[in-house]
């Protein structure tokens, strides 16, 4: 059952999707078929994270979702943050400026991929022009080359937003996940300004949350909001007797306290260290790529750093973990964000510690919050000695219908309401 959320097997996975009712969600049957019957077809070139990526953000999940519907050219715009010193970034960068150069992949049907390098230097003018120039060049071409003719121009992502209204496109999205200009490693002003561009050139804006509608709506009065989705069916999973826990987490000592995703800035590595500390009979497992100096948790034998695994097994590791923690920092960037991890815990039926972003705040008392690394070890000795099948059933109940198809699914019959608006005022001009 896993091998259907493999994400390197996209043409089966887009097969099986393009099998199911069309977005099958809380929308409504009857409304879902009107709204489908309605519907124009669409095109979409969709501007969004790397791909291939071993962090899935809903970048790729909404991305998937359209394109098991829709003809879709998913271009790839690196160059958000400078690329840092180190032998990973440079590979990537010269594996990015290789594939810039190639025509578009078809990586699943009527799904085109290509890789739109961005120089990050954008304090300079020179720099900023060079960008414009090569990428309307390369983006018309491959445009050109896929035969789409009146597509939906998507911006996942702000700093390719210099091409809005510049490919002929008959809608201008602009779907909005993070505060991009506070994020580490970025031209801080040159980035919020593209955010802003972005926003005001944009038809019809979409935000995860609601801090970031209102930022968004003093730009643009056609701003919505899109909760992130979560794949609702892959991480019940965690709760199957039929799935099996990986073999290296067998011999960890209990009880596991997890987590999963990139280890950054965004993470408060002194209450992972206080965790650590304090009960060195807990196992602390952290999943995912490290982007920091983790050195002093390296150190700690009860600290165990699994690595980058495959978005389908997540399921498999979440059955080990007694507890999974969000120990994010309380910075500007993460109290505008909405971590989709929090939504897949919850998915899973795990108890969960959070800090206390306004995310966790609105989930209520299925999260337990905690600010600080005393804190966290309280609240999951809490959580340890209180779950039962009971409450794990009430943190699944919580996400319940919030799945990505349904959040596909609303966006499109907003567009399309935006689509037959334009028509109407055309009609009548």
């Amino acid at each position: 059952m896993l091998g259907r959320y493999a994400w390197n097997n996209y043409t089966t996975e887009a097969a099986a999707l393009s099998a199911l009712p069309p977005f099958s969600s809380g929308i409504g049957r009857e409304r879902e078929r009107g709204f489908l019957a309605e519907r124009r077809p669409m095109e979409f070139i969709y501007f969004g994270n790397d791909w291939f990526a071993e962090n899935r953000t809903s970048s790729h999940h909404i991305a998937k979702r359209l394109g098991a519907k829709f003809p879709i050219l998913y271009v790839e715009v690196p160059g958000l943050k400078a690329p840092q010193a180190n032998p990973r970034d440079m590979l990537k960068v010269f594996e990015k400026l290789r594939m810039a150069f190639q025509p578009p992949q078809l990586v699943a049907p009527h799904f085109w991929r290509m890789t739109l390098p961005q120089i990050p230097f954008r304090r300079f003018a020179a720099v900023r022009a060079a960008n414009r120039v090569f990428s309307r060049m390369l983006i018309r071409k491959a445009i050109r080359r896929v035969g789409f003719k009146d597509a939906v121009a998507w911006f996942h992502i702000p700093h390719a937003g210099f091409l809005a209204k510049q490919l002929g496109e008959k809608l201008t999205v602009f779907y909005c996940i993070d505060e991009y200009s506070k994020m580490p490693f970025v031209d801080g002003a040159a980035v919020g300004k593209m955010d802003d561009d972005l926003t005001v050139a944009a038809d019809i804006v979409f935000a995860c949350n609601q801090n970031l509608v209102d930022a968004h709506r003093s730009l643009n009065a056609n701003v919505h909001l899109s909760p992130h989705g979560v794949d609702t069916e892959l991480f019940a999973l965690a709760n199957s007797p039929d799935t099996k826990i990986p073999e290296e987490l067998n011999s960890l000592p209990r009880p596991i306290i997890g987590s999963w995703g990139v280890v950054n800035q965004r993470i408060d590595l002194s209450i992972l260290e206080h965790i650590a500390l304090a009960r060195p009979n807990w196992t602390i497992l952290l999943i995912g790529h490290v982007a920091v100096d983790v050195s002093k948790l390296r150190r700690m034998p009860n600290v165990i750093f699994a690595g980058v695994k495959p978005y389908a097994e997540l399921p498999n590791w979440a059955k080990a973990i007694d507890v999974c923690i969000l120990p994010y920092t309380r910075t500007s960037l993460n109290l505008q964000s909405s971590p989709l991890k929090l939504r897949e815990y919850l998915a899973s039926g795990k108890p969960i510690v959070a800090v206390p972003l306004p995310e966790a705040k609105l989930l209520g008392n299925v999260v337990q919050t905690a600010e600080d690394g005393p804190g966290f070890v309280l609240a999951i000795e809490k959580a340890l000695a209180g779950n039962t099948p009971e409450l794990a059933a009430l943190r699944q109940k919580a996400v319940d219908g919030n799945t990505w198809d349904a959040t596909v699914a609303n966006v499109l019959e907003k567009l399309q309401a935006e689509l037959s608006r334009r028509q109407q005022s055309q009609a009548t001009a």
